[in-house]
C-alpha cells in the first residue's frame, strides 16, 4: 500500500512547491549537462564558428543593404550566397595565389639544386658587395655551395634533418586552415540566411538572462566587433599608403605594389612590421645604408603609432571605451586567444565597462532615492 504525502500530514501546496523546485533544478542540470556535451562535441570547430560570428556581425549591414535592393526582398538565399562567396574569394584568392607562387619558386630551387649538384654555385655579386661582412659571407657561400661535393653534403644534412618532417607539418597545417576556412564560410552563410531570427532570439535570451539591459549589452558587443574590424581595416589601408610612399622614397621600383601588399598583410598583427623591416634589410644588402635606415625608422614609427595609438583610438571612440581599456583589450585578447582575440578582447572590455557604468548608475539612483 502506497502512502501519499497528504497521509503523512504534508499539505498539498507544500508538495507541489517541492515538486516544482525539483523539476526546475533537474531541468537546469540537464540543460547544463547538454550544453557541456555540445561544447565537447564541437570543441574542434569553436574557433571557425567564432570567426563566422565575427564575420556575420561585420558583414550584416552589407548583406542587409543587398537584400533590401534585391528583386525579391523576402528572398535571403541569393544575397547570403553572394556575400559569402565574395568573402571566400577575398580570403582564398590571395592565399591560393601565394601558394602557387611558393610552388613555382620551389621548382626553381629544385632546378638550381640540380645545377649546383653538377658543379656548385658561384658566389653572387650582391653577397660580395655586402658592407663589412661581404668576405665572410662569400666564404660561407663557398663552403656550403661552392662545389658539387659541398652541395651533396648540404643535401645529405637536409634530408637527415627535421626539415622534411617540418615540411609535412606545414602542408598539414595549410590543409587544416583551408578546411577550417571552408567550415567558417558554411556557418557564415547560414548565419546570414537566418540572421534576423537568430538576432531576435539572442536579444530575447539576453533580456531573460541579464534583465532589461541584456539586449543593450548584446547590441554594444556587436558594435564593438564592427568597430574593431573597421579600425583594423582603416589602419591597414593607412599603413599600406604610408609605407608605399616610404618604399618609393627609398628607391624601390615597384613601390605601389609593395604598398598594396603591405596594406593587405597589415590585417594580420605584426605582419606589416615584418614587411617593412624586410624591405629595409634588402636595402642594407644592396649597400644602400642611408635609404635602408630611413625606411627602417619610418616604418617602425608608422606601425607603432598606428597599432598602439590610432587603432585603439578608432575602436574606443566607436564604442565609447577609454583608450587604455581598448589597448589592453587588444593586447590581452591577442595574447589569450590569438588573432581571434583582436576582436574578442575589445568586445569583452566594452561589455564589462557597460555593466560597470550601469552598476554605478544604479548605485547613484539608489542613494538619491534614499536621500
Amino acid at each position: 500500500m502506497s502512502i501519499s504525502p497528504i497521509d503523512l500530514g504534508i499539505p498539498h501546496q507544500v508538495t507541489t512547491h517541492m515538486t516544482t523546485i525539483t523539476q526546475v533544478r533537474a531541468r537546469w542540470a540537464a540543460a547544463f549537462g547538454l550544453f557541456l556535451t555540445g561544447l565537447w562535441i564541437l570543441h574542434g570547430f569553436l574557433v571557425p564558428i567564432a570567426w563566422a560570428v565575427v564575420l556575420g556581425i561585420t558583414l550584416w549591414p552589407l548583406y542587409a543593404g543587398l537584400k533590401k535592393h534585391w528583386t525579391k526582398p523576402s528572398d535571403s538565399f541569393l544575397p547570403a550566397l553572394i556575400v559569402t562567396l565574395v568573402m571566400a574569394g577575398i580570403v582564398y584568392g590571395p592565399l591560393t595565389y601565394g601558394l602557387l607562387q611558393v610552388g613555382q619558386e620551389a621548382q626553381s630551387v629544385l632546378h638550381l639544386l640540380q645545377h649546383a649538384h653538377q658543379g656548385g654555385l658561384p658566389t653572387p655579386d650582391w653577397i660580395l658587395g655586402l658592407p663589412k661582412v661581404g668576405p665572410q659571407a662569400a666564404e660561407l657561400w663557398q663552403h656550403w655551395l661552392g662545389s658539387s661535393a659541398a652541395v651533396k653534403d648540404l643535401l645529405k644534412q637536409i634530408v637527415s634533418s627535421e626539415l622534411p618532417h617540418y615540411t609535412r607539418q606545414f602542408a598539414s597545417l595549410i590543409f587544416h586552415r583551408y578546411a577550417s576556412a571552408f567550415f567558417t564560410f558554411v556557418v557564415l552563410f547560414f548565419l546570414l540566411l537566418n540572421g534576423e531570427l537568430l538576432g531576435r532570439r539572442v536579444l530575447y535570451l539576453c533580456d531573460r538572462a541579464f534583465g532589461e539591459n541584456g539586449s543593450r549589452y548584446a547590441l554594444h558587443a556587436m558594435t564593438a566587433v564592427r568597430a574593431t574590424v573597421n579600425g583594423i581595416v582603416l589602419v591597414a589601408l593607412g599603413q599600406g599608403v604610408a609605407l608605399g610612399f616610404g618604399y618609393a622614397a627609398a628607391g624601390f621600383a615597384h613601390a605601389a605594389l609593395m604598398g598594396v601588399i603591405t596594406g593587405l598583410i597589415a590585417l594580420v598583427p605584426f605582419a606589416a612590421k615584418i614587411m617593412s623591416v624586410g624591405a629595409a634589410f634588402v636595402l642594407f644588402g644592396e649597400g644602400k645604408i642611408g635609404p635602408g635606415l630611413g625606411l627602417f625608422v619610418f616604418g617602425l614609427l608608422i606601425i607603432i603609432l598606428s597599432d598602439n595609438y590610432l587603432k585603439p583610438k578608432l575602436i574606443g571612440n566607436a564604442v565609447k571605451l577609454p583608450f587604455i581599456w581598448t589597448l589592453l583589450g587588444i593586447l590581452g585578447g591577442i595574447e589569450t586567444f590569438g588573432f581571434l582575440g583582436l576582436f574578442l578582447g575589445p568586445t569583452i572590455m566594452a561589455i564589462l565597462i557597460s555593466v560597470w557604468r550601469d552598476s554605478l548608475s544604479d548605485s547613484q539612483d539608489g542613494s538619491v532615492a534614499r536621500d
